[in-house]
């Protein structure tokens, strides 16, 4: 048996002649699940930075968190499109008919995980500890990243609160009541917001890596070094952690019982299948989550490939032509029963203009022009094929795939390559090449030179360089700029760059946050191009009042015409996410706005254990 798995790993290996095996990479080999458990294992590209909630931004922190903490709501893990379901809450929220007053229930009778902090007595949820999760997030001590989509939530008396600790110098005054967020029982929570909000609220509070539920006994026993200690409600616990090395997760103990119940579409007949298949099963069905951290990306592939990993999550782009060529599988794999998955993520990869700079920004004829040029000049059919192997689809506009005010029908006049539009363009507005160099300048005779900031990784100098020649044929000049991603970031937010191209993905299935970067208000967050337009705002600000309906999506496409018009964007492309994973992991879909499915799926140990030979 091992002599076969041998000869079929060294075929599938074949184009990787003289690639290191894991073995003589110092990586363990193949071992059984320890005393039968159910273990899924697989691996993260980068490291982790701790677990505390509040604390935490960087997804693999964030993935762990999302199953060691509970929010009142979680999303349906087959439904597509998506669907909100109560997790600790007893039902969806009640509403006032101005969408400002939400009331919700919690289930009676959830505990924490056992830790030594409750003195061996167990530890119910109750309303407060929502109350007291969320305002940690306003505390200046935690400095937490996410404050930024509490405060847009416009809880009534929140940042009052959290104004008088950051100008006292006092800690935080978590027992003082605020009129926007209160337990009224230990069962009920009420928010009273600022401004009517029809979405964001239910489903900020549908994502439990961040808003899950802790304890504040817990938090002030460990202090500083919450990071280290997550206890939450959740499926699972953290049973051993070695920094930027591996994380292992074990089944909780206290977890209450939860059945498998899901709602696929009528016509997904996947989806309908593994919920007919899984239905009434208890969570989570393994037993233990073994998580290691490999950031180099050959050997991670080829831990899979060794059958070490059960499941490759985004399979690398330099491999995507061995594995999975045109997007389908390849026969090698095929035949060893490996899994294929490819989901349209719901992101965007873009390039921003700096409307402040003196070169490309302005809102005058010449300087709209300059842009919409830049953009149409943009080859992104290549781009596709040569930088992201396939993976990925043109983008016509800032709101994202799977949200809602996306059309994957919308175009405008700029939305595609046209090079010989973008000359007349910047013929019409005296972009000229005067001096017969090659390259053009400015209406005025001054250089035209594009200051493009970047990172000075071998993948970013690829796509630089296919930007250097989209610009080339154009007739401009561009000068690439590397730094550390956060020093560009940081630079960024502070109106300092001229050009940068970056990403971001959503975390709702509302699209309103995909217009964040044309409205004034995020000035230094979402919108680094600091574009400001009167007309935008309006249509941002009613959009965020109204519920979804014929009216928000014509908002919608209004905006994103105007975003079209004067161009401070070039949206370019939505990846393609491809997923691996052995046949013995059964029922994975890749969630679209959390990242909750350790608990959803099982491992076939008998199957696992024939085809590995261990």
């Amino acid at each position: 048996m091992r002599a076969a798995f041998d000869r079929q790993r060294r075929s599938a290996l074949g184009a990787l002649a003289g690639a290191p095996l894991l073995a003589a990479a110092g990586m363990p080999a193949v071992a059984a699940d320890a005393g039968g458990d159910k273990v899924l294992r697989y691996a993260f590209d980068v490291g982790e930075n701790g677990f505390d909630p509040a604390q935490i931004s960087d997804l693999y922190s964030r993935i762990v968190t999302a199953h060691i903490f509970e929010g009142l709501y979680g999303y349906d893990y087959l439904a597509r499109p998506y669907k909100i379901k109560p997790v600790t809450a007893v039902a969806m929220p009640e509403m006032s008919d101005d969408f400002r007053v939400w009331t919700i229930r919690v289930k009676p009778g959830i505990y924490f995980q056992d830790d030594p902090v409750f003195k061996g007595r167990p530890r119910e949820l109750v309303a407060q500890d929502y109350v007291y999760s969320i305002k940690r997030f306003a505390d200046p001590r935690w400095k937490s990243p996410a404050y930024a989509t509490i405060a847009d939530l416009r809880i009534l008396g929140m940042a009052a609160l959290r104004d008088e600790a950051l100008k006292s110098g006092k800690p935080f005054d978590y027992d003082r009541e605020i009129e926007g967020m209160r337990a009224l029982d230990r069962t009920t929570i009420q928010f009273r917001l600022e401004r009517p909000s029809p979405r964001s609220l239910v489903q900020t509070l549908a994502t439990p890596d961040l808003w899950g539920a802790v304890a504040r006994e817990v938090v002030e026993a460990y202090g500083d070094k919450i990071m280290e200690h997550p206890v939450g409600t959740g499926p699972f616990r953290l049973a051993d952690w070695r920094r930027s090395a591996k994380i292992v997760l074990a089944r909780n103990p206290s977890y209450r019982e939860v059945r498998y119940e899901a709602e696929p579409n009528a016509g997904d007949v996947e989806g309908q299948a593994l919920a007919a298949r899984f239905k009434g099963r208890r969570l989570p069905m393994v037993d233990r989550v073994e998580v290691s951290i490999i950031e180099e990306q050959q050997p991670r592939w080829l831990s899979f490939l060794n059958m070490q990993q059960d499941f490759l999550e985004r399979l690398p782009f330099e491999f995507i032509d061995l594995a999975a060529p045109n997007g389908k599988l390849a026969p090698h794999l095929a035949r060893r029963g490996v899994q294929l998955q490819r989901t349209l993520n719901a992101d965007r990869f873009y390039t921003y203009f700096n409307m402040n700079d003196p070169v490309v920004g302005g809102m005058t004829p010449e300087k709209i022009a300059l842009r919409r040029a830049i953009g149409l000049a943009f080859d992104i059919d290549q781009e596709i094929r040569l930088f992201w192997r396939g993976q990925a689809i043109p983008a016509h506009a800032t709101v994202l795939p799977h949200t809602s005010g996306y059309d994957p029908a919308f175009r405008t006049e700029d939305s595609s390559y046209n090079l010989a539009r973008a000359k007349a363009l910047l013929d019409m507005y005296g972009y000229l090449d005067r001096d017969g160099d090659g390259w053009r300048e400015q209406p005025d005779g001054s250089p035209l030179v594009l200051e493009w900031s970047t990172t000075a990784d071998q993948r970013a100098r690829k796509r630089d360089e296919l930007r250097r020649k989209d610009m080339s044929k154009l007739g401009i000049r561009v000068v690439f700029k590397p730094a550390l991603f956060q020093e560009n970031l940081k630079n960024a937010r502070a109106g300092k760059l001229m050009v940068m191209t970056l990403g971001n993905s959503a975390a709702a299935p509302d699209g309103q946050p995909g217009l964040d970067q044309g409205a004034t208000v995020h000035f230094g967050g979402q919108n680094l191009a600091r574009f400001s337009h009167p007309r935008f705002d309006e249509i941002y600000e009613r959009m965020r009042e109204i519920p979804d309906g014929p009216e928000r999506e014509q908002l919608f496409r209004e905006a994103k015409r105007i975003l079209a018009v004067y161009a401070p964007y070039k949206v370019q492309i939505h990846r393609i996410l491809t997923d691996l994973s052995w046949p013995w992991l059964i029922g994975y879909r890749r969630p679209l706005f959390t990242q909750v499915w350790w608990q959803y799926v099982d491992i076939d140990t008998a199957l696992r254990a024939k085809e590995t030979g261990a």
